[in-house]
């Protein structure tokens, strides 16, 4: 569905909110330098969509990518047409997922669709935000691209201060003195950085684009602005390293805490059969009852059998006690 339309003049938004069936009238509303359309669209039919790409001229290929969804992030030209896809991100803490949505744009020289997919990748604060620089909108389409990766980025940034929280406990569990069982939670993590770089990666090379005022259609202009947005892109691709290296370092330490936990175990068994060891040994001895024993016919024989083993279990404990053993 078309979720905000609307024709913007001398940065000031001049037409609203325009049915399908009228985006040909609304572009021809258009009239004046600088002027352009911006038409936003979440997840259309593939009706709809096709009345977008007879009204402004579209290729099927990129209408086709932006219907179906599901694309690495990416720029490319048509004709006379830019069409740029990006990812959204998102963080549901209680699920340590990272939620993915999708945004692609078309970008004329006096028109610019967004086609979003999922749900959290609103723009209507971006528009808003975006309407309230009157100087920044007078860049026209180049402006709108801004805006979006902009608005993109910074939930980039929102997601990675969420996933560094989670890291942060995930090694103060690794290296807490009880017993933990970490390897789940560590793998999903894993997963959902694997989840954000398939976004964060592939747009940095757009964004230098951009950036350099490399990209005909884009405004020379607004390359500061971008760099901003490069800027920001950049920290947020360290932080994905960053987490990445710290999450197998922890689980590296987690399994290397699993082997210690393992050998104090089996030097507290070894301990303890030891103790056990000795008397029973004692007891084999003094219980083989042969004729000639000479303590079968000592009258403290038993006792002092008994005293014998209960000195040498003491001797053992208090010896596996100073080793740290037991």
């Amino acid at each position: 569905m078309i979720v905000d339309s609307a024709v913007y003049r001398q940065g000031k938004r001049i037409v609203d909110d325009v049915p399908a069936e009228e985006l040909g009238r609304v572009r021809q509303l258009a009239t004046e330098p600088g002027d352009f359309v911006w038409v936003g669209l979440h997840e259309p039919s593939e009706q709809e969509l096709s009345t977008v790409e007879k009204e402004f001229g579209l290729h099927p290929l990129a209408v086709e990518d932006a219907f179906t969804a599901h694309q690495r992030p990416k720029l490319e030209r048509y004709e006379h047409t830019l069409f740029l896809t990006v990812k959204s991100l998102w963080y549901v803490d209680a699920e340590d997922a990272v939620e993915t949505g999708e945004i692609n744009m078309f970008v004329g020289d006096d028109f610019v669709i967004t086609v979003r997919h999922g749900s959290g990748s609103e723009l209507h604060s971006a528009r808003r935000d975006l309407e309230g620089k009157s100087a920044v909108l007078t860049h026209g389409p180049s402006a709108v691209v801004y805006a979006v990766c902009d608005r993109v980025v910074d939930g980039y940034l929102s997601v990675m201060s969420s996933l560094e929280e989670d890291v942060d406990e995930v090694e103060t569990s690794v290296f807490s003195p009880q017993r933990t069982n970490d390897s789940a939670r560590i793998y999903t993590l894993k997963r959902e950085i694997a989840e954000a770089r398939r976004a964060v990666l592939p747009l940095r090379e757009p964004m230098r684009r951009f950036a350099t005022g490399a990209v005909p259609g884009i405004d020379e202009e607004s390359a500061p602005f971008f760099r901003d947005v490069l800027d920001h892109l950049n920290r947020v691709a360290e932080t994905v390293d960053g987490l990445d290296q710290l999450l197998s370092t922890a689980f590296d330490a987690h399994l290397a805490q699993i082997s210690v936990q393992q050998n104090e175990d089996m030097r507290k068994i070894s301990a303890a059969a030891a103790i056990v060891v000795v008397p029973t040994l004692i007891a084999g001895v003094y219980g083989m009852n042969f004729q000639h024993m000479p303590e079968l016919s000592w009258r403290y024989g038993y006792p002092y059998a008994i005293a014998l083993m209960a000195a040498s279990c003491a001797v053992l404990w208090l010896w596996f006690k100073r080793s740290g053993w037991l």
